[in-house]
């Protein structure tokens, strides 16, 4: 019998006469609910778990694990913060939601479904997005430790932002199909998210997608983020285009501008007879014919081959007696006569959506939806529609569904092995034990283990986010200008005296030694408000400070002397920039993809790699009044790069590796020096 329960077997007398009913063995629990944690976790460890408040941001495939994990381990009270709402597509590894809960709050369904798990835990859940200005500093600050559970690279930058600010640890995680990462963030103890740069979401050139497609996803990026917005959305989605080379094809831009006009003159039809031939013939004809005049764009690639809508609609009549059978087909190819069946039947639902939009009178735009059969069956035939004139292999529905939705395979495995490795690490840090956090990285092909851990990375001094000495200032936004902030703040109370300094935000600088213009003006005319954050620049040669970042406080109670002073009474010492020397013979020019890129685990080798670049001196912004002497050599380092192969647009490089090994300086590294 197990030791957690006991049998009750006191009968209830019976009344005279009557036959006595037999024993019914009854469970009764002998011990409190956490009995096993205390045995597990040890009293004090267990008493800290009853005790803490932690948040955790995000609640969907690593989420939901998660979740489960603090509630079963006793966490007293969890906060749990997500905008988004249940998709069918989630259920198969997000298990704490259900078919009913399809199109429901996350963050509550979450927490109605968990309460059950422990109904000793308070959950308190907020369907609303993390970067809202409820959740300040002081919001963070409150937190015993944070969870990042999250799926985009904007919101994690946030986070670990937020917990620097606050000083709140933050244990973050991720998944990507069965490869997974947890680590252990730490003001001044651990590596930030950014101390390491990350891969940044991938754009293509506009022409390419344009013009010139080559691969299926080309195809399918200008079905979603072109030709569906141009028709039923607002505009085309800026992320998906590359426009860095648009002044090198500046006709062929214009070209592509008029042919987007004359895609919103064919919007004006929707719902016409008309309207499906109208917007064949522009893009499958015209279009095309279009691009097949441009003849030197077509000498070393083959030339895309318009198409007749009334002469494949007339083969694709036969398809039409099977049209339903083929739209729910999503892991066949179709064919090109199934694909203008397709494209019809989804223009018939998008049309019929429009309408009954404007005569709502709501905004009439649709936007794509991995899990809308509308926007998805509209992207899949319009692209492979495209892809047949250009002659590139056509995808399935299903997999354009991967494809235009950025899906990464999920693997609910994975993700509860992570879950659980961030409650472990959780563990450590409520003791202190920072010593003894780790990065923990699941690999099941790689060649060694399974689970690969290796001590906390220190921070990066060089990282643009936590190398800066942080601090607060309490605002009164009503009449502070940023001249106050210059004289009574900077320059007194942080001790910048007379250095030249810089104030920037994530718009841009406000102020430096030649722009003065918005001295006068008050704080909130420059966008600036509670928790907006200020980088402060020393430009100072000699003996720089650190970068320092402000985190703006609007006073609570009002500012009789000045409008603007520290959060802390204590004299604030900021450090100075550590100076640098480059080491003999360390390379510049090498680069490891999967470091540079935020992509797969780290590994020894890589961190090597990564400690040797940061001990590079960084390009310094050369004064106005050097320009003239650095020019020279400038000039030099350009010329040296080009002998070897470089770019010798790459204004930033100050150490250039021989590979051969000998240089005109007599081999080893060449060392441009700031001086």
């Amino acid at each position: 019998m197990s030791a957690a329960t006991s049998i009750n077997t006191t009968a209830v007398p019976a009344a005279p006469g009557t036959p006595v009913p037999p024993v019914v063995p009854v469970l009764v629990p002998s011990a409190a609910r956490d009995t096993f944690n205390s045995q597990s976790l040890g009293r004090g460890l267990n008493a800290h778990v009853k005790q803490s408040r932690v948040l955790m941001v995000g609640a969907g495939g690593i989420g939901c694990e998660l979740l489960k994990n603090l509630v079963l381990t006793g966490f007293g009270e969890v906060h749990v913060v997500d905008l988004d709402t249940i998709d069918l597509s989630n259920l198969n590894r997000q298990f704490l939601f259900r078919q009913e809960h399809i199109k429901k709050s996350k963050a509550l369904v979450a927490k109605e479904v968990a309460e059950k798990f422990n109904p000793a835990v308070k959950i308190v859940a907020h369907h609303a997005n993390i970067k809202d200005a409820q959740f300040n500093i002081a919001w963070f600050s409150s937190f015993r430790i944070v969870f990042n559970a999250l799926d985009n690279l904007e919101a994690r930058r946030h986070v670990n932002k937020m917990c620097l600010a606050a000083d709140v640890p933050l244990i973050e995680s991720g998944t990507t199909g069965f490869n997974g990462q947890v680590q252990v963030i730490k003001k001044g103890v651990t590596a930030c998210y950014d101390c390491s740069p990350k891969e940044t979401p991938k754009s293509f050139p506009v022409c390419t997608i344009r013009s010139t497609p080559s691969q299926p996803i080309h195809c399918i990026v200008w079905g979603k983020s072109y030709l569906l917005n141009e028709i039923f959305g607002t505009s085309e989605d800026e992320s998906a285009f590359d426009h860095s080379s648009d002044a090198d094809n500046a006709t062929e831009i214009a070209e592509l501008k008029r042919e987007s006009e004359a895609l919103r003159k064919i919007r004006q039809s929707v719902g016409t007879p008309d309207f499906h031939q109208m917007l064949f013939d522009k893009v499958f004809n015209a279009d095309i014919v279009r691009l097949r005049s441009m003849e030197d764009m077509w000498k070393t690639r083959r030339p895309p081959e318009p198409l007749v809508y009334k002469d494949l609609l007339e083969k694709a009549s036969r398809v039409l007696a099977n049209k339903e059978a083929v739209v729910k087909d999503d892991q066949k190819v179709w064919s090109l006569e199934e694909n203008l069946v397709v494209f019809n039947d989804s223009l018939d639902r998008l049309s019929t959506r429009i309408l009954d939009l404007k005569q709502a009178g709501q905004d009439a735009i649709i936007t794509f939806d991995k899990d809308d059969e509308d926007t998805l069956d509209f992207v899949a035939a319009s692209a492979n529609i495209r892809s047949a004139l250009f002659g590139i292999d056509g995808k399935s529905k299903f997999e354009i569904k991967q494809m235009a939705g950025n899906i990464i395979p999920a693997i609910a495995t994975t993700n509860a092995i992570v879950a659980g490795l961030c409650v472990l690490e959780g563990f450590k840090v409520l003791k202190g034990e920072y010593d003894k956090t780790k990065e923990v990285f699941l690999t099941p092909f790689a060649p060694a283990r399974l689970l690969a851990s290796d001590r906390s990375r220190e921070p990066n001094p060089d990282c643009p986010v936590c190398s800066v000495f942080q601090t607060r200032a309490y605002v009164d936004l009503s009449r502070a200008t940023l001249n106050d902030l210059v004289e009574d703040f900077l320059k007194l109370e942080l001790g910048y005296g007379e250095k030249e300094i810089s104030i920037s935000n994530e718009v841009g600088i406000l102020y430096d030694p030649d722009e003065t213009d918005n001295l006068t003006k008050k704080l909130s005319e420059l966008g600036i408000k509670s928790d907006s954050f200020l980088t402060i620049t020393d430009e100072d040669d000699d003996e720089p400070f650190v970068n320092v970042v402000v985190a703006i406080q609007e006073a609570e109670e009002p500012l009789t002397d000045k409008p603007i002073r520290g959060i802390s009474e204590q004299e604030i010492k900021i450090p100075n920039k550590p100076k640098k020397t480059p080491t003999p013979g360390v390379a510049a020019s090498f680069t490891n993809d999967s470091t540079k890129n935020g992509i797969g685990p780290d590994n020894g080798a890589s961190r090597q790699q990564s400690e040797a670049v940061s001990e590079v001196i960084p390009a310094k912004r050369p004064h106005p009044d050097d320009l003239e002497d650095a020019g020279a050599v400038v000039k030099k380092a350009r010329t040296v790069a080009g002998a070897k192969g470089g770019n010798d647009d790459d204004d930033d490089i100050v150490v250039l590796d021989d590979a051969a090994g000998g240089s005109a300086a007599g081999g080893g590294a060449i060392v441009i020096d700031d001086d």
